[in-house]
């Protein structure tokens, strides 16, 4: 915990996956409620099949979804989004001619049933 996975479309060429998960790592870890930055698993995916609306226009996305323990505070949530929507906002690519939509979000995980080891 907590699990922050970056899904972007494949048409953002120059994606810099290595630089936006070193920042949202040091942005989501700067943050009060993470104990022990150890914990933070970050991956990026690029999705080279996907469709956004109908129109021919052409659009791309960046999705992050951060998983958390439950038990946080609405404010605690609404802090991670703008730390990683803020990060994902300077770093994201913009293609000319492409209209690229941002969203975050935050899931509560089920504190009871959630494992977690160090091997």
């Amino acid at each position: 915990m907590p699990h922050l996975t970056i899904e972007y479309s494949a048409n953002l060429a120059g994606f810099p996956e290595a630089q936006v998960l070193a920042a949202l790592n040091q942005a989501v870890t700067a943050s009060p409620e993470i104990a022990d930055e150890a914990d933070l698993k970050s991956r990026c995916v690029v999705h080279d099949s996907f469709a956004i609306g109908t129109a021919p226009e052409q659009r791309g996305f960046v999705h992050a979804q951060l998983r958390l323990l439950s038990g946080r505070t609405p404010e605690a949530k609404q802090d991670f989004s703008e730390r990683i929507a803020a990060v994902l906002r300077r770093l994201t690519p913009r293609p000319t001619g492409l209209l690229v939509q941002l969203s975050v979000e935050i899931v509560d995980m089920d504190r009871p049933s959630y494992v977690k080891e160090r091997l």
